[in-house]
């Protein structure tokens, strides 16, 4: 049986020759196998954004943040999504946050609207 770091191993394999899909699939199996695994979580939006699946991408970089909310990188690739979907208030909400961790504060946890 595989682990969810085998199956994250998998999909980088996968997106390192552009097998976009097959890594989503992969990623996806990751954060089945580990929902608090956040490097699946966040590499799972990355590969959706790369797709142009853009709601779906900022869901998996939502769920990344949730278990890392001070990874200035989760927060950063959340904005990024949030702009290319057109969500400009989120996206600048979400790199205000990136800017914080960067300048060393924290973000205590993420606000629900």
């Amino acid at each position: 049986m595989s682990s969810a770091n085998d199956f994250y191993e998998s999909g980088n394999c996968a997106l390192a020759i552009g097998e976009l899909a097959e890594a989503e699939g992969e990623f996806r199996k990751a954060t089945l196998a580990d929902p608090r695994y956040f490097d699946a979580w966040h590499a799972l939006g990355m590969v959706l954004y790369k797709q142009n699946k853009y709601p779906e991408a900022i869901e998996a970089g939502l769920k990344a943040v949730a278990i890392e909310p001070n990874d200035q990188m989760g927060w950063t690739s959340l904005s990024i999504a949030y702009m290319r979907n057109g969500q400009v208030p989120e996206a600048e909400d979400a790199s205000a946050k990136a800017k914080v961790i960067s300048w060393g504060g924290k973000v205590d946890k993420m606000q629900k609207d």
